[in-house]
């Protein structure tokens, strides 16, 4: 199949922007996924898809995070490479110049990954919301440039209240809304790429 990119100025894929799938990207892993860009250079990329809730209770897993995640208090789907293991995406939204929280490593704007081995009350005290996410995704050197080119996302900016949306399944629809020209159009395509 070849994918058919809009008439969208493209953007460069940055840490801290979120990766949204086109349309013609029907991989269940993907589909309809939005992603935050948490690493991009020569050696590859990495983020964490925002809108895969699962149904697996943080406690369940991490006990002593239990009811310390914000929104919901699941686990999230954060991609298909390391599902065993677990990543918590904090937000902090003070100076990116001054002291950091203890636990917390800055890694795009205000977002960074949360240690999720030391006692939560040390490093929720300066953290304003975090997330946990059952692996991550990965792309190895130039993958995701190739994908961008081929029109298979869409790089947008984001920001907190779209990392820590209340209502993440609709994410990928109300990102693309409020995009302007042809971009904002694709959020109400059919289920069905070959009917658009």
């Amino acid at each position: 199949m070849t994918l058919q990119p809009l008439d969208v100025p493209p953007a460069l894929p940055l840490a801290g922007r979120l990766l949204v799938a086109a349309p013609v990207l029907t991989d269940p892993t993907f589909a309809r996924a939005v992603v935050l860009l948490l690493d991009h250079d020569e050696e590859g990329s990495l983020g964490l898809v925002l809108n895969r809730p699962s149904h697996v209770p943080v406690g369940a897993v991490l006990p002593p995070w239990d009811g310390r995640t914000t929104g919901t208090d699941v686990l999230f789907t954060g991609g298909p490479v390391a599902e065993d293991s677990a990543l918590a995406l904090g937000l902090h939204t003070g100076p990116e110049d001054g002291p950091e929280p203890e636990g917390f490593r800055r890694v795009a704007g205000p977002f960074g990954l949360v240690d999720l081995d030391i006692d939560p009350d040390e490093s929720l005290a300066e953290i304003d919301a975090i997330r946990i996410y059952a692996g991550y995704s990965g792309w190895s050197a130039g993958q995701l440039d190739d994908e961008i080119a081929e029109g298979a996302w869409y790089v947008v900016d984001g920001g907190p209240a779209d990392v820590f949306d209340a209502d993440p399944e609709d994410l990928w629809m109300r990102v693309l809304r409020r995009q302007v020209g042809d971009l904002a159009f694709v959020a109400t395509p059919s289920i069905d790429p070959n009917l658009n």
